[in-house]
């Protein structure tokens, strides 16, 4: 709710309130009313920890569905696991095998990788510029990055990690500059990225060098504006604009709900909506929320919410990947993958 990522907080809760309205509406989970406690996360990673202690120790949850930063996640999971199911539905770098855990959102390899291979294929980019937010997602995406573009024949000419809040981003776009890289792959969080892209803009590169962002939203894009987003591409696994039945049902339920001028439910947002509906699926085939029960019966799940049906295999989801470019205030999308 507050710090760089407190840009998705308001449109992060409603697609909760939805979320839990809607499966309440069904008769809850196994029978029993979903009800949400809001902890903001964007305070120091001591201060969230001591938060998560605290409800741990005064049994203050049944189940923890974390929307927030990978740095807060490895905090918190050595604190939730063996005392509570946690889901975390974020975009994250991969590899999660802590025990309790479930991540449901998009990694490097569906993510990425066929987002690199397109835009080295119809756009001939080969040079490209790396740059990230100062912890473990941007570091351990840019890794997995990096080998992708050398799959697709290109290499990196510059890679830089930016400390979270720090929206002093001259010397960086001074360094792109002089680089000349064709793409410059932007992992940069919230506010940090808003700022970033519109200096970019301001300082003529938007339309001579390509941008691959691998979390801005529509959220995000209306900070940007719309005349700063020119060869502006992203990919996720939701934009709102993706034509489908599910989809459509969501953002319907979603206008009606909140209004026509509440915030746009983005892919960081509606990930929300996506950890209620895990829930809701995996508790239904475990017919129980004991810790290893559900995770036993995590193995192979299929859940439908926003996104239409994900499945969750060897502990990853497996959903399309959409690759959208910016037009001016929303996403246009180009390919699923």
């Amino acid at each position: 709710m507050t710090g760089t990522a407190g840009i998705w907080g308001p449109s992060s809760v409603n697609c909760a309130v939805l979320a839990a309205s809607e499966i309440n509406a069904r008769g809850g989970v196994l029978g029993r009313e979903l009800e949400l406690t809001i902890v903001d996360t964007g305070a120091a990673i001591e201060d969230v920890t001591r938060d998560a202690e605290d409800i741990v120790e005064f049994g203050g949850a049944d189940v923890v569905v974390g929307n927030h930063i990978s740095a807060v996640r490895v905090s918190l999971r050595r604190t939730f696991t063996g005392h509570l199911p946690y889901i975390y539905p974020s975009i994250y770098e991969g590899g999660e095998r802590t025990p309790d855990l479930f991540a449901i959102g998009e990694t490097p390899p569906r993510q990425a990788r066929p987002a690199i291979a397109w835009l080295a294929e119809r756009k001939h980019a080969r040079r490209w510029y790396l740059i990230g937010s100062d912890y473990v997602w941007p570091w351990l995406s840019h890794r997995e990055v990096k080998r992708y573009i050398a799959e697709s024949g290109g290499r990196v000419v510059g890679e830089d990690f930016v400390s979270l809040g720090d929206h002093d981003h001259h010397r960086y776009i001074e360094r792109i500059q002089a680089l000349k890289p064709d793409v410059v792959f932007i992992s940069l969080i919230g506010l940090d990225g808003v700022l970033f892209n519109r200096l970019f803009a301001e300082y003529g590169l938007s339309e001579k060098v390509l941008r691959l962002a691998n979390c801005i939203d529509e959220t995000v894009l209306l900070g940007i504006g719309a005349d700063n987003t020119t060869n502006l591409f992203t990919a996720f696994g939701y934009f709102a604009s993706v034509k489908t039945a599910h989809n459509e049902g969501f953002l319907g339920a979603y206008r009606k709900a909140f209004g026509a001028t509440a915030p746009v439910p983005g892919a960081v947002a509606q990930a929300n909506y996506e950890g209620l509906y895990f829930l809701e699926a995996l508790a239904r085939r475990a017919e129980t929320l004991h810790l290893p029960d559900l995770t036993a019966h995590a193995s192979s799940l299929v859940y439908q919410a926003g996104r239409g049906p994900v499945g969750f295999r060897r502990r990853r989801a497996e959903m399309p990947i959409y690759l959208a470019e910016a037009d001016g205030f929303d996403f246009r999308v180009l390919e699923r993958f």
